[in-house]
């Protein structure tokens, strides 16, 4: 079981006695993707070479919130309890939870190696080979790593990992979200997308169109794929299920009207509101369309549920 520690700089001695020494891999890991897990296997075998703990040193909220104003609302492709479920299946056992302010920002990168890193008792240090860590990010990076670290740890960068020539990165990934790519987005993430919410009531026109559908609110903080129509899978009390999911706004019923979250689930009629559920997005069937007629929207919904099920028959 992975161990959170919250830290604030400065880090004081009763917030975090004198550790053990370990292997701290560095980043802000949105996504857990594969280009992360590839600094955290090599963090690993660091690790385990030398017998000590692996740690991750990770920062809430994300740096952007220091730097300027957001165009946009916050949020993460894996919010901190599932960055953390994800590091603890690859083996991490302590994850450092640093909160980015701007105290912490303005650090002079020798400032931020000797008050920050050398608090957590690194034998090795590890971290991607664009990561960037205090003041000026042409000198904050990790070629000049050895350089601060002055023998007292050792340092391994981990090189750039690419699909089809482009580089695997958390900011492509949401770009591809925005565009309902969920074949780059679930594999660049090495596992499928997921989101959680809340099963709440909607206007039960699903159900008046014989397709009824669990309306889920979806944390603000959470990342969802574009307006659309997708297939997925929904756990409800432990239990998977296959469904076709809608997020958009009904335009059929009307014009301006909010973006909402609905999932006709395949062979399940049951009544969930108030469950939690969890939600993996596999694949982006069509867009949002505005029918002229409710037979025609019916018909179309019978299309999406033959596909989505085709879908899940190809992964069989």
């Amino acid at each position: 079981m992975i161990k959170i520690i919250k830290l604030h700089y400065p880090i004081l001695k009763k917030i975090l006695p004198d550790p053990k020494p370990q292997v701290i891999a560095m980043g802000f890991f949105d996504g857990v993707h594969l280009g992360h897990r590839a600094v955290i296997k090599r963090a690993k075998r660091e690790a385990d070479k030398q017998g000590v703990p692996l740690a991750i040193l990770t920062y809430d909220p994300q740096p952007i919130v220091v730097f300027k104003m957001l165009a946009q609302p916050l949020r993460y492709l894996t919010t901190m309890n599932q960055k953390a479920a994800l590091l603890s299946e690859l083996g991490v056992n302590i994850m450092y939870v640093m909160q980015f302010t701007s105290q912490l920002a303005k650090l002079e990168p020798q400032e931020f190696v000797n008050q920050v890193i050398m608090r957590l008792n690194p034998v090795t240090v590890v971290g991607g080979f664009d990561h960037v860590y205090g003041g000026d990010a042409n000198i904050a990076d990790m070629a000049h790593l050895p350089q601060y670290a002055k023998k007292r740890f050792n340092v391994v960068s981990v090189s750039e990992m690419d699909d089809n020539n482009q580089k695997i990165g958390s900011s492509s990934i949401r770009k591809a979200l925005e565009l309902g790519n969920m074949s780059l987005v679930n594999r660049q993430l090495g596992r499928v997308h997921q989101t959680t919410g809340l099963v709440i009531h909607g206007e039960a026109r699903g159900r008046e169109l014989g397709f009824p559908t669990v309306n889920i609110k979806t944390p603000e903080l959470e990342w969802l794929p574009a307006v659309g129509i997708y297939a997925v899978k929904i756990m409800i009390a432990d239990d998977w299920h296959l469904g076709m999911a809608s997020i958009g706004r009904n335009i059929t019923f009307g014009d301006a009207r909010p973006i909402t979250v609905e999932i006709n689930i395949l062979d399940f009629n049951q009544k969930v509101y108030g469950e939690n559920v969890t939600v993996n997005w596999y694949n982006y069937l069509r867009g949002e369309v505005k029918f002229t007629s409710v037979p025609e929207l019916i018909k179309q919904l019978k299309k999406d549920e033959i596909a989505t099920r085709q879908y899940f028959d190809t992964l069989d």
